[in-house]
């Protein structure tokens, strides 16, 4: 990754800066696919020998095709000739330009507008491909690639690490981003994506999907439309534009709102899981999901209940009193934590068999799961994770990147509570709570009420060692 020598001020010097660059192996060898695939003389060897050339994009189709996504059949493959005969040439295709703009994407730089963009773009292409009536796979997999696509621009931008992405960054939210982009870049995400399509030679369907003119199809206009759904519900599925969208989509497919609504929750929760099936499980706290309380609001930061607090932490001391039981108390420290200081995702980290790592024994809270395996902290303090390892209860500030890229959007970005637990001098585990992806500051209450928590689980280890 390098960073840019000057300010880029048109939308040219953009499309030139990404496509030569930053992004040229993205931009070259999706001209390769997508001059294949538009060719009706193309084989099955011809796509099998581009996808071979990658090992790591052979090994991510492969993988893909064994999903229920896209492997209705269930029927186990192992090589990329097979795939291509059984799944589709089509469906191989997508899976192909899908992977190699995550993967190139993701590794280049997973800041959080990235991740936000990536988990947008595809929710918006399950929902074009699943929305899109009719039996032809070629019109799914090309709504599906269409609607991902349709923000490259946006994508490609926050993939690189330039001095104009640092100072948007800071400037979002914004009431009218398209004069922000303006100002900042010279030009917005909308035009850089038309000059990269160009550029890159994407395809006339993805081309009209971009174009500011009228829908030159009707599978054209569905993937606008998924395109503003999947942005629309980033705010609640109740919301009033929502409800106009689905309308609009259900008068378009000729099916009752009511029925669109159904499907679409359903295809959220799909894009959750074709998440976890493109590497990118992080990105799953992003998403609408299936199961989104239908709420008009947007989610507000809990507070904390001082009258809980001093309930649960009576419930604990008395446990104390009686029969110290670490991994009760434990529980109960973390409950607490969540209900009582009011911490959307608490963690309790203790020592591994080896001694080396504090991995998660205790996780509460929605987006949790992928820490089970991903989050682990070295005890001597190396890594990116060490900022975790205080001597005391801290609230660690919100940075510039996620610490966890692979499994978590938050850890990083968002403010933390931290807590260290000690048996004697030796560091044995530590408490973490945050908010995920709300954007809300942690007050000094919440720290002090944390650390009370904490305090009656290092209590119970000092009793235990006695």
């Amino acid at each position: 990754m390098s960073e840019s020598p000057v300010r880029l001020q048109s939308t040219q010097a953009w499309v030139d800066y990404l496509s030569q660059v930053e992004l040229p192996v993205l931009a070259n060898t999706l001209r390769r696919i997508n001059h294949l695939t538009a060719s009706n003389n193309s084989t099955v060897s011809e796509l099998a020998a581009v996808i071979l050339n990658d090992a790591q994009l052979t090994s991510q189709v492969l993988r893909l095709s064994n999903s229920a996504f896209y492997n209705h059949s269930r029927v186990q493959v192992s090589t990329v000739s097979r795939a291509i005969t059984l799944i589709g040439f089509d469906a191989v295709k997508s899976m192909a330009i899908s992977s190699l703009l995550i993967d190139s994407l993701i590794q280049r730089n997973p800041r959080p507008h990235l991740l936000k963009a990536l988990a947008r773009a595809l929710h918006a292409a399950v929902q074009a491909r699943c929305l899109l009536p009719g039996n032809s796979e070629q019109a799914h997999e090309e709504a599906f690639i269409g609607a991902l696509l349709t923000n490259i621009g946006e994508l490609a931008f926050w993939s690189c690490p330039t001095d104009q992405a640092s100072e948007l960054a800071a400037r979002l939210p914004a009431d009218k981003p398209a004069e922000l982009q303006q100002e900042i870049l010279g030009t917005t995400f909308v035009e850089i994506t038309r000059g990269l399509v160009e550029s890159w030679k994407l395809g006339r369907f993805i081309q009209d999907v971009v174009s500011a003119g009228r829908a030159s199809s009707p599978a054209v206009a569905l993937v606008r439309e998924s395109v503003e759904l999947a942005r629309e519900a980033e705010n609640g599925w109740r919301s009033k534009a929502v409800d106009k969208r689905l309308a609009r989509i259900a008068a378009a497919i000729g099916e009752q709102p009511a029925s669109v609504r159904d499907q679409v929750r359903l295809n959220a929760g799909e894009a959750e899981e074709i998440a976890v099936s493109f590497g990118i499980p992080q990105i799953r706290g992003l998403l609408p999901g299936s199961n989104d309380a239908d709420s008009h609001e947007t989610p507000q930061a809990p507070q904390g209940d001082p009258t809980l607090q001093l309930s649960i932490l009576r419930d604990i001391s008395a446990a104390l009193a009686t029969q110290p039981d670490l991994n009760g108390i434990c529980q109960m420290v973390v409950e607490g934590i969540h209900r009582a200081v009011g911490l959307r995702r608490v963690a309790l980290l203790m020592a591994d068999r080896t001694g080396t790592e504090l991995v998660p024994r205790k996780r509460l809270g929605s987006g949790t799961d992928a820490w089970a395996d991903h989050f682990m902290v070295n005890r001597d303090g190396a890594g990116d994770l060490q900022c975790l390892l205080t001597d005391q209860c801290a609230l660690i500030e919100a940075g510039d990147r996620p610490l966890l890229p692979d499994c978590d959007a938050w850890i990083g970005t968002r403010p933390a509570l931290v807590g260290p637990l000690f048996a004697g001098p030796r560091r044995v585990g530590l408490f973490y709570a945050d908010n995920g992806d709300l954007q809300a500051s942690l007050s000094d209450d919440q720290l002090v009420a944390f650390s009370h928590f904490v305090q009656q689980a290092q209590l119970c280890i000092s009793l235990l060692a006695r």
